[in-house]
Formats: structure tokens, C-alpha cells, sequence
């Protein structure tokens, strides 16, 4: 009965994002290569929420995605961390891996969020508390980027008739989980006058100044760490803060290398997806259970996730 309880939530936490949540801490959920349908009338480029990575869709695997990788010019371990969107169960349980996995680390490790925190799912106050509490650890060196969905909910603060096209776009889930109801009606403009007003009084002052702080962009070497990736023959330093948090397909499908080798989120993908310019951490753990970061090391990289370390990739 057990096993038969456990297949059909496996079945459904591809379709809703919140059955993970029932009965366990972790569910191994089958992977999928879509996002749920969302709309959008006033955010800029809202609808590009629902495509995925689909550049060499034949990398399935974990193993064998990189040549050769540039190497590091420090001695420490850097860890790039893919969209949490909202599930502080998966991002606590990778931190323990990546905790265990830098354990003989002779240098402080890097932690580098490439950001959405929050929206989608359930848990975007504890995700926020969590990377807060994280940034004061003094056992790593900690940077965290801001994702268009943070983007969103410091517009919404400051702006309540974007509510119903931030409620689309994941807030509704980030409301709840601040203690807020969402209006019944997603279109009722005084109730999210009031809601935002709500949100402004709830929130912790903390959690703002953590969104508000956030950077957008951040370099180690030859290595860029941006949330969406960059415009393709643009010098990296030249970068909008528009496209490293947007942009999506003029990136993806690009073939000429770029200045520096880009580790990114934002475009789920079925497992990391890596090649001779990029790597894409954004394993849509929201909605498959998996959250996966990539370590840095040298010239070696591999990839961790909340379930298990995957074979070194070289």
C-alpha cells in the first residue's frame, strides 16, 4: 500500500506543486520538461515562463556533458545553486549535501544563489529566512543573485496593480506563505491594494533588505554567474540587469562563446545541461523535487543535488 501511495504522488507532484509536501520531507518526482501554464498581461516577457532549455535536448545525463572546464584562479570549491522557487525543504537538504561534500575543503567554499527564491512554491518565507540565516554563516563565502521573480515581488511592493499578474506569475503561493490569503477574485484591483498594503506590514524588514541587496551579477575568474544569462556578443561587464535576469532564447541557442563560461538558471531543464559556454543548474524543483547546484574545483566540475552527488563530469 505504501509503495502504491508513494507512485501516485509521484504521478500528481508533476502536475501541482504542492504534493511534495504531503506525508515526507523529500519526494523523488519523475522529471519534467515544461513548467505549468502561466499568463501574463504587464510583465515584460511573462510568457517566456513556460519553455525550457531545448539546446542539445539529448543531454539526459549527468555525466560526460563537459570537454574541459575553465579553471578556477582560487583554490576553494564554488557551488552554483539553481532555482529553489519556494521549496526550503529541498534547499536545507542540499545545503547538508553540499555541507558534507566540502567537509575536507582546505579554503572557505563559495556559495553562489543564482536566484528565484521564491513563487510557485509553498515555502518562500522559509526559503528567504534560510538564505538569511546562511549569509551569516561564517564557514562560507556567501553571494546571492537576484531572479525576475524577486524582480516581481519588489515591484508588487511598491506597486499593487501588478497583484494579478505577480499572483500568475507565482505570488499567490508567496502571499500564503507570508500568512496572506489571495483575493478570490485575481482581478480585484482594491483587494490587492489591500493585500499589498498587507504584505508591506507582514514581511520582515530583514526580508526586504535581502531583496533589495540583492546583486545581479557576480564573476570568479572566467566563470559568470548570472540568474538568466547574457546577451550574446555583449562584453559581460555591459550586461543589462534586464537581460541577466530575462533573457532566455537569443541566449540558449547562441553558438559563439562568450567572454567568460556562464553558470545560469531560469530555463528548467530535465538535468543540467552543460557545453562549451554554459552550464544551466535549473533542475524545476518546484515542481520535480530536485534542486541541484554545480560544484566548481580547479578545472573538474560536477553536479550535487538534494537526493545525491552525481558523477564527477570532465
Amino acid at each position: 500500500m505504501t509503495y502504491l501511495l508513494d507512485k501516485i504522488r509521484e504521478f500528481f507532484s508533476a502536475l501541482i506543486g504542492w504534493l511534495p509536501f504531503i506525508g515526507r520531507r523529500h519526494v523523488r518526482t519523475p522529471l519534467a520538461s515544461t513548467e505549468p501554464a502561466r499568463t501574463t498581461a504587464k510583465f515584460q516577457r511573462l510568457s517566456d515562463v513556460n519553455r525550457v532549455d531545448t539546446a542539445n535536448r539529448a543531454h539526459h545525463h549527468l555525466e560526460g556533458s563537459f570537454v574541459h572546464a575553465p579553471e578556477l584562479p582560487i583554490d576553494a570549491p564554488v557551488y552554483a545553486i539553481g532555482d529553489v522557487h519556494g521549496r526550503a525543504d529541498l534547499l536545507n537538504a542540499l545545503i547538508e549535501v553540499i555541507v558534507y561534500d566540502c567537509r575536507s575543503s582546505q579554503e572557505k567554499p563559495h556559495l553562489v544563489f543564482l536566484g528565484d527564491y521564491i513563487d510557485r512554491g509553498f515555502q518562500s518565507r522559509e526559503v528567504i529566512s534560510t538564505l538569511i540565516e546562511l549569509g551569516r554563516n561564517k564557514d562560507f563565502e556567501t553571494v546571492f543573485l537576484k531572479g525576475n521573480h524577486e524582480q516581481a515581488m519588489l515591484r508588487f511592493l511598491n506597486d499593487h496593480q501588478i497583484g494579478p499578474d505577480w499572483a500568475n506569475f507565482g505570488g499567490r503561493e508567496t502571499l500564503i506563505s507570508y500568512g496572506i490569503s489571495p483575493p478570490k477574485s485575481i482581478n480585484a484591483v482594491e483587494e490587492w491594494q489591500e493585500i499589498q498594503q498587507e504584505l508591506v506590514k507582514t514581511i520582515p524588514a530583514q526580508h526586504v533588505e535581502f531583496l533589495e541587496k540583492l546583486e545581479v551579477s557576480h564573476k570568479i575568474g572566467p566563470y559568470g554567474f548570472v540568474h538568466a544569462g547574457v546577451k550574446p556578443g555583449v562584453p559581460y561587464e555591459q550586461q543589462t540587469d534586464e537581460d541577466r535576469m530575462w533573457i532566455r532564447d537569443e541566449f540558449l541557442n547562441a553558438k559563439d562563446k562568450e567572454d567568460l563560461f556562464i553558470v545560469h538558471g531560469h530555463t528548467p531543464v530535465n538535468a543540467p545541461y552543460s557545453d562549451h559556454r554554459r552550464v544551466n543548474v535549473d533542475t524545476g524543483a518546484y515542481f520535480t523535487g530536485r534542486l541541484t547546484a554545480v560544484k566548481i574545483e580547479g578545472d573538474k566540475m560536477s553536479f550535487l543535488t538534494n537526493q545525491f552527488q552525481a558523477q564527477e563530469a570532465s
